[in-house]
């Protein structure tokens, strides 16, 4: 490379510190100057501290991470020369995307960046968004320009939180680079910390392209299983065993039904359709897909209501406990929780919901939805209960455990196919 690069001379910044960036900043820690940044001041001192409260990151971990420091001052990230943007995209109340946080991250890039420097986006986006919404952004601030000054690539996060086996070293890392001598580099970057290797792609926008369509590929595929759930439970056939019987065939994919929350999944399909809007392509399959999953919480409570009023158990006033508020199992994440439309659907009904999540904080679940926690489920105190999330704490209760939360007439509606199938009223 003929600017000057070298990985002796390597000095990195993260910015972000969230379940994306903390992962990647630790393992860069581990062998180069790395500089951890965030805006919350209290995430900072945590990370000092040697916690992590998302969990992704064990204490002995931040340990091994010698050369890494944290810091909430923009001034710092100035020591840096190769910097890795992994904040949020999350969408509007429109579902349209809101680059907010990646515009406000460029904007604080463009007051610290140097000739020579190189910035890789990690964020999630539509294929264009790094050349044509962020680097402008870095330009007009710096004065520098794009490709002559400094250089920019993109490499998609694929971290799964919660995940202890599909860990940033261990999941095959694609990179690209906006000239070929900056595409090598920052390939050669990764690869010094990706036990599983890299990929090239042959430009930033393949890169962006390829990471919208793996989540958009899985949220379609689990729209078509939760609308066969829909149509199997009106010919009262049990979802779960039509799968595992069409499962015997070597080529069918083990999808399941479920709701479809998270940062990812539920998400990152409105940035590709956004995108093919903005160039005259309406979307259909993609949006279908998508007004299915949205749709589900509202099937799960409708069927719960039927199969109450069948027992005639009397829906106003009646109480629901809610087993999980996480969009995926064994982790503390709530972003974007269809859990929480169900909570919602069930006080439209005029239910009361007790919602009980061992790994969410009371404090993140009042901050992000406004919800007071149940600390400990009653005894024999609820017309219905909802397994929702498949935590293992819920699955080493058991069955029984869980029905003693039930009075005698109840309905039991398990969304994740874990407990005795006989005690249960209802499965997804």
């Amino acid at each position: 490379m003929n600017h000057g690069f070298s990985l002796a001379n390597l000095k990195i910044a993260v910015i972000g510190l969230g379940y994306v960036g903390l992962p990647l900043a630790v393992e860069f820690g581990k062998k180069f100057t790395t500089l951890g940044f965030d805006i919350q001041p209290k995430r900072i001192e945590a990370l000092q501290q040697g916690i992590d409260h998302t969990l992704e990151v064990e204490k002995a971990e931040l340990a091994e991470a010698e050369h890494l420091s944290f810091s909430c001052d923009p001034a710092a990230l100035a020591q840096a020369n190769f910097f890795i943007v992994t904040v949020p995209t999350p969408i509007d109340r429109h579902r349209q995307p809101d680059l907010t946080p990646l515009i406000k991250a460029s904007e604080t890039l463009g007051s610290v960046i140097k000739a020579g420097d190189i910035v890789v986006y990690e964020s999630t986006v539509y294929p264009g968004a790094t050349e044509e919404d962020c680097l402008p952004v870095i330009e007009r601030i710096s004065g520098l320009r794009f490709n002559q000054d400094f250089f920019a690539g993109y490499s998609p996060e694929r971290i799964n939180p919660g995940d202890k086996e599909h860990r940033v070293t261990s999941i095959k890392k694609v990179t690209s680079g906006s000239t070929p001598e900056v595409a090598d580099f920052i390939d050669q970057v990764y690869a010094s910390i990706i036990t599983a290797g890299t990929y090239k792609a042959s430009s930033i926008k393949v890169a962006e392209a390829a990471k919208v369509i793996e989540n958009t590929q899985r949220d379609l595929n689990i729209a078509l299983v939760n609308e066969l759930a829909v149509i199997f439970s009106k010919l009262n056939i049990d979802t779960e065993e039509v799968l595992l019987a069409a499962g015997t065939k070597w080529n069918f994919l083990p999808f399941r039904p479920g709701l479809v929350g998270g940062h990812c999944i539920g998400v990152d399909p409105y940035y590709l359709t956004h995108k093919a809007q903005s160039i005259g392509y309406h979307p259909e399959v993609i949006l279908a897909g998508r007004r299915i999953n949205d749709g589900m919480p509202k099937f799960v409570v409708s069927s719960l209501v039927k199969t109450m009023l069948k027992k005639r158990i009397q829906v106003q006033g009646a109480r629901v406990l809610v087993l999980g508020l996480t969009f995926k199992e064994n982790c503390p994440d709530i972003r974007n929780t269809k859990v929480i439309d169900v909570v919602h659907e069930l006080q439209d009904y005029g239910m009361q919901a007790d919602v009980y999540d061992p790994w969410v904080s009371a404090e993140d679940a009042r901050h992000e939805y406004g919800l007071e926690l149940c600390t400990t489920p009653q005894h024999s105190a609820y017309d219905a209960v909802i397994l929702a999330v498949a935590h293992q704490a819920f699955k080493d209760m058991g069955t029984e455990q869980i029905l003693g939360f039930a009075k005698d007439n109840h309905v039991l509606y398990d969304l994740k196919y874990v407990l005795d199938p006989a005690k249960v009223e209802l499965r997804f």
